[in-house]
């Protein structure tokens, strides 16, 4: 029974990644809530697994825009749309990388906490609202733009601030269009997601109860992609409605903590 119980709790968890790791609501912060709802004692390792099944939804998706990206850059092509898109993704990563290096303790413990969660939801939340309301006008978007993106991105390693959501709203406010800028924030994840798997993985063998729910987070994960990036469920105009929803959600955990903290 107890096996049971874990292993559809690992498949709500594999579900709530596929969906939240896409959509601008923060899939840290969903599964750190929801590891607390289904008492799911999970692993560092686990969470990982499952952001590497929404990884390879990435691949299956931009498939041929990153063979085109790799190619480009393997050639030398670095002025062209391809060769510049690859390195401005590869510049926005840094930031990222060196912060989840020098801080990585920091944030494992980051993850324990449910008020840091409604804080980073909050976060999320006021960050959407602003560029929701955002007039930008349409520009260039360089170099410069990619590293700010990159920046921002390092914010998401807490839980509860969306790493899509922080940095398809940076792109917007750097000058992308919408579609643009989610295609950049997807792109964006591959080697900060992939990175983090080698450090946590490494040369491991996934354990086999880690198997199904990996692929269900790859299966539910390519469907939102589908649906943001093809069908265009996220535009800067509806970002207001994500905001809300976090900022609900960080309400909501805030007044359970303090409930917790007076009467328990």
């Amino acid at each position: 029974m107890v096996f049971i119980s874990e292993f559809v709790s690992s498949l709500i968890l594999a579900a709530v990644q596929g969906i939240t790791e896409w959509f601008p609501i923060s899939s840290s912060g969903h599964l750190v809530l929801f590891h607390s709802i289904l008492d799911f004692e999970g692993s560092l390792v686990f969470d990982v697994a499952l952001h590497f099944g929404t990884l390879m939804a990435v691949f299956v998706y931009f498939g041929g825009d990153i063979v085109d990206i790799i190619r480009d850059l393997l050639s030398g092509k670095w002025h062209t749309e391809n060769g510049k898109l690859g390195l401005m993704i590869a510049v926005s990563t840094v930031p990222a990388a060196l912060v989840g290096y020098m801080f990585e303790k920091y944030f494992e413990s980051a993850f324990s906490s449910l008020m840091i969660t409604a804080i980073g939801f909050s976060i999320t939340g006021l960050f959407l609202l602003i560029t929701s309301f955002s007039r930008v006008k349409k520009k260039v978007f360089g170099y410069g733009d990619a590293i700010l993106v990159g920046v921002v991105q390092s914010f998401a390693l807490f839980p509860g601030i969306s790493r899509s959501g922080t940095t398809i709203g940076a792109g917007m406010l750097g000058g992308l269009d919408d579609k643009n800028a989610i295609k950049f924030s997807f792109l964006m994840s591959i080697p900060i997601t992939f990175g983090a798997n080698i450090l946590v993985i490494g040369n491991n063998t996934l354990p086999s109860s880690m198997i199904l729910p990996t692929l269900l987070s790859f299966v539910v994960g390519l469907a939102a992609i589908y649906l943001l990036y093809g069908k265009r469920f996220v535009t800067r105009r509806n970002l207001r409605w994500y905001a809300l929803y976090a900022l609900i959600l960080s309400f909501v955990l805030i007044g359970v903590w303090l409930v917790s903290k007076i009467f328990l």
